[in-house]
């Protein structure tokens, strides 16, 4: 008889003994669009419309044509790279303005490019420097602008922040591992238990950030803890995706139930300036991240 793939009424959950695995909080909770979507991707388009070209007149048009798609292109991951860098730093209450403004370079880049690619075109000079002009115009139109200033760090030690900022900065790279380890499992169930974890452990990141002085109490969280849940997930990831052992499988799912519990109570903790010894959990914790992988069957 079939019998249903999930909690009753939900059709991804679980039911007959197969663990739910997302029974909480959506995991698309507190999430934006991505702003490097359609129109940063056009840019990608727009350097082969020189290329054609460039190989079809003398060897001056060859060289303008293929400087021209080097630098429209570089233009092009200068600008997504940009959005990606404003997206991170919306999304943290306090932040460095980034050290590179990539969309202001990407609209030189561009402006550069449509000047070369008008000159292969026996535009003159003049007119070429025009079209260039209104091209990183039309970009810092449609992209806008770098962060120009720091946000939230007014009246804040300067030294704290950037002890902060560094701190998430280790967390997000070691969250990023463990999303691109468990997508070699090719579980979907998993891959949306890893991004409820995820949201749990950057709730943790923005209270960091709200008080700085919470560092030191959450340090090892943002740094030991996270990079161990990243080797152990790669670990299962590696030899769930072989074997496909259930047993592995409720295991893991243990593990982020045990992460999201320390890292939420942590979070409440320093809400709540309750400023406990958790050495004991710590401990726990600690083993925890120790597991054995069960063996393949």
């Amino acid at each position: 008889m079939a019998q249903r793939f999930g909690r009753k009424f939900s059709p991804d959950g679980a039911s007959g003994g197969q663990r739910p695995v997302d029974a909480a909080p959506n995991a698309f909770d507190g999430k934006k669009p991505t702003k490097a979507g359609f129109k940063s991707n056009l840019l990608f388009l727009l350097p082969f419309a020189f290329v054609w070209k460039a190989f079809q007149g003398e060897p001056t048009d060859l060289a303008l044509g293929l400087s021209a798609f080097g630098l429209l292109l570089l233009g092009a991951w200068q600008t997504r790279e940009g959005l990606f860098a404003q997206e991170a730093y919306e999304a943290r209450k306090t932040a460095r303005r980034p050290a590179l403004p990539r969309k202001i370079l990407a609209a030189g880049l561009i402006g550069l490019g449509l000047g070369a690619g008008a000159v292969m075109a026996d535009q003159p000079v003049l007119i070429s420097a025009l079209l260039g002009a209104i091209g990183a115009g039309l970009h810092l139109g449609a992209f806008g602008l770098d962060p120009l200033r720091d946000k939230g760090t007014e009246g804040i030690d300067t030294y704290q922040t950037d002890r902060v900022a560094r701190a998430v900065d280790t967390g997000e790279k070691h969250l990023e591992g463990m999303r691109d380890a468990i997508l070699r499992a090719r579980d979907r169930q998993l891959e949306a238990r890893v991004d409820r974890f995820t949201a749990t452990a950057r709730k943790l990141f923005r209270t960091v950030e709200d008080d700085p002085r919470d560092l030191t109490a959450a340090r090892k969280y943002l740094g030991v803890y996270l990079q161990g849940a990243k080797e152990a997930t790669a670990k299962f990831a590696d030899l769930y995706a072989s074997g496909r052992n259930p047993k592995m499988r409720e295991d893991y799912l243990s593990l982020l139930d045990d992460l999201e519990t320390t890292f939420a109570n942590r979070t409440t903790a320093l809400l709540s300036d309750d400023h406990t010894d958790l050495n004991v959990e710590i401990e726990v914790l600690r083993d925890r991240l120790r597991f054995e992988t069960p063996t393949k069957v």
